[in-house]
């Protein structure tokens, strides 16, 4: 474009040059002279005016063109990414509505894969409330140190296990059956790493020492390695090599609560975290072993996490047959913070498995009865207890579609306890939720 415009501007100037000869030849010598100076001077001007008029007209269409072509490829972008966005936030509404919500309004939300329901007997529990702040537990031993503590995140006792490469063994034995869940909250710190260990072990009869710090303790036993990348299962026994697992979905997040399941069934191991099974090695427990010690270790200096809220109970309960033919189930499976009527995320195996039989069954209704232990005010626990049943139903009708004329609440309090309230375990069966047949 440019060469065209300066070629042009030639062309005008010799033209204007030959018209200014045939007036000069009419003129005298010396007059010629000076006109001539003058005209050449004048062309030249001309000429270099014309030539800078025609490239700033010629600049001016380049760049107004260059413009336009920039502004058509940034809408055409802009609405590219438009679409993305548009399929990627249709993807993400369909993910959100398939898998298991982090935000609390949706915390029981929950995937295919999340079929995990406790059981209705309570084997062991231990939520350090015993225990004073500041003190090492009385029921635990350690060749290391720890304390309980309480943290400004969570509410109840934690055990902070703040020991360099320590165990931690429950002193006393336990007697585990073939089938049960294990269940813990945990926080790691902010330098956790490598991942505490949690180990079901079986001693040896000749030797049952309160606190073994063997790395495999006992004749056989199961190591759960709860890491902030990765989840490591290693069944053992003393003559044979490791049966391993392992899994990097959804590990423990530093300085966040976390709801940690375990079930066993027979050689079978499962592992729930954040509302999803993230584990699931069909043989991974040597043939015999019977677990009747539980241990914490942990063999680096980057692992001290704050751990309460241990739970022993028997594997799923039956829940048609304890409903229908026996038109009562007590479930441990409903659960809530100390002193809320909120029911928590892994309550949601429950509540399906109480929803799939009143769907199936659509002239059964029921009363849910909310039950508390024996700590605080008699008038608040009675008060609590009724919110919580309020808010089972609650669950039933706005996430499994259940109608809310099928179902009366009742809270009944501390007013009819199944054990003394006097250990966290017996504590523990005395915080229940019933559902009776009417």
């Amino acid at each position: 474009m440019k060469r065209v415009v300066i070629f042009l501007s030639f062309c005008l100037l010799f033209t204007v040059q030959a018209d200014a000869q045939k007036w000069l030849n009419k003129l005298g010598n010396a007059a010629k002279e000076a006109a001539k100076n003058t005209v050449e001077r004048r062309v030249e001007q001309k000429a270099e005016d014309v030539t800078e008029e025609a490239l700033d007209k010629a600049e001016d269409s380049v760049s107004k063109k260059e413009k336009k072509e920039k502004s058509q490829s940034e809408n055409e972008e802009e609405a590219v990414v438009k679409e993305d966005s548009d399929d990627t936030s249709l993807n993400d509404k369909n993910s959100d509505a398939a898998s298991t919500p982090q935000e609390p309004a949706q915390k029981l939300s929950a995937t295919s894969r999340y079929d995990f329901v406790p059981g209705d007997q309570i084997l062991f529990f231990e939520d350090f409330s015993q225990d004073a702040i500041g003190d090492f537990p009385a029921l635990w031993s350690s060749n290391g140190s720890g304390e309980v503590k309480t943290v400004n995140i969570a509410s109840g006792n934690w055990f902070h296990m703040n020991g360099e490469d320590a165990v931690y063994c429950y002193t006393r034995k336990l007697e585990l059956p073939a089938n049960f869940i294990v269940e813990f909250d945990i926080i790691p710190d902010a330098e956790y790493r490598y991942g505490i260990q949690f180990t079901l072990y079986q001693d040896k009869a000749d030797e049952a020492p309160e606190l073994d710090t063997d790395l495999y303790p006992g004749v056989g036993g199961l190591h759960v390695e709860v890491g902030s990348d990765q989840w490591e299962t290693k069944g053992y026994n003393e003559d044979e090599d490791w049966i391993t697992g392992q899994a990097s979905k959804n590990p423990v997040i530093r300085e966040k609560e976390n709801h940690v399941i375990i079930w066993v069934q027979q050689r079978r191991v499962r592992i729930y975290h954040q509302q999803e099974k993230v584990l699931d090695v069909p043989t991974n427990i040597y043939p015999g072993v019977q677990f009747d010690r539980i241990r914490f270790s942990g063999w680096d200096r980057y692992c001290f996490p704050y751990v309460t809220n241990l739970k022993i109970t028997t594997a799923s309960p039956d829940t048609r047959s304890k409903l229908l033919t026996e038109g009562k189930l007590v479930t441990y499976g409903i659960t809530f913070d100390v002193g809320k009527a909120e029911v928590k995320p892994e309550s949601f195996g429950t509540l399906k498995s109480i929803a799939d039989v009143l769907k199936e069954n659509q002239s059964v209704k029921v009363k849910i009865i909310g039950h508390t232990d024996s700590d605080g005010d008699d008038t608040k626990n009675m008060e609590l207890s009724q919110r919580r049943a309020d808010s089972v139903k609650s669950e039933l009708v706005s996430k499994f579609g259940i109608d809310a004329s099928r179902m009366e609440t009742e809270g009944a309090g501390e007013s009819k306890p199944v054990a003394p309230n006097d250990t966290p375990a017996n504590k523990a069966m005395n915080r229940r939720v019933e559902f009776i047949r009417l």
